[in-house]
């Protein structure tokens, strides 16, 4: 059984940074640095990663808030009229998703690049930065899941449960071995992203059947499902079809990625 142990927050004069939200940090600056790094080694030019990433960030944020607000738990608007703008209030890891997805379908379309052709590099950078990201919710336990005797159970007060962000980052840094074992190996080419959505998606499916109900604060369900489970259905939906309908880009030379000129002219 893994002990109980809560990470204080760090003061610095009058700021207090939650170490939740160092792990976030972490994650984002990993996720960005590996983005530019595997779009440079497929030959692709990063630049346009580079000024897509703050607005994924900042888009991410935004959603995730919102989607914590008004997916999860909606009994927090009657708090204020500002709990909706106070966006370090509250995220959903999976209305972040969604935001950024949302920020990249338009930024690529603006850009006149085809997303499809970076996809590989978000799908190795996404899964480590998130892995990383998800030791935030291990840090300050705030996933707990039902009362268990399982071997990888936190003593939270009150008895032993399943600590689900503790789960997600170690299923996340396994799905990272995946996708950087098969990167290497060369196969899939194109539809690492699609393999995520899909390996993901069942993770997290089964995770969120093990969320306490028996607590004060615990997510909203709809049918008996979370927000996330439903959003599993449509991951898996765009894993099928990426592994069935996408094809592999064309390999291009690194020593051609200096320009964004020769990756826009090549876009389609």
């Amino acid at each position: 059984m893994i002990p109980y142990l809560h990470v204080p927050p760090i003061k610095l004069g009058p700021l207090t940074i939650e170490p939740f939200g160092i792990f976030v940090a972490l994650g984002i600056l990993l996720a960005a640095r590996l983005l530019a790094r595997q779009a440079e080694r497929e030959g692709l030019d990063s630049t346009p990663l580079q000024d897509y990433a703050p607005w994924g960030v900042g888009v991410g944020v935004v959603v995730g808030h919102l989607f914590h607000l008004f997916a999860y738990h909606p009994e927090e608007l009657s708090k204020s009229p500002f709990q909706i703008v106070k966006v370090w209030d509250g995220l959903s890891s999976f209305g972040g998703l969604i935001g950024g997805i949302l920020a990249a379908v338009v930024f690529f379309r603006m850009r006149k690049l085809r997303f499809r052709d970076y996809a590989d590099a978000f799908a190795l950078s996404v899964a480590p930065g998130w892995a990383v990201a998800r030791l935030g919710c291990f840090a300050v336990h705030d996933h707990p899941g039902v009362h268990t005797d399982f071997f990888l159970a936190v003593n939270f007060p009150g008895g032993p449960r399943h600590d689900l962000g503790m789960y997600d980052a170690l299923f996340l840094f396994a799905i990272t071995g995946v996708l950087w074992a098969l990167r290497n190996a060369g196969k899939l080419r194109g539809k690492l992203l699609p393999l995520l959505s899909i390996l993901y998606a069942f993770g997290r499916f089964f995770f969120d059947s093990l969320r306490a109900t028996d607590l004060s604060y615990v997510d909203a369900r709809y049918f008996g499902l979370t927000p996330a489970q439903y959003g599993c259905f449509a991951l898996i939906a765009f894993g099928l079809y990426g592994l069935v309908k996408w094809q592999a880009p064309a390999k291009k030379v690194p020593s051609e990625a200096g320009s964004g000129s020769s990756v826009q002219a090549q876009a389609r």
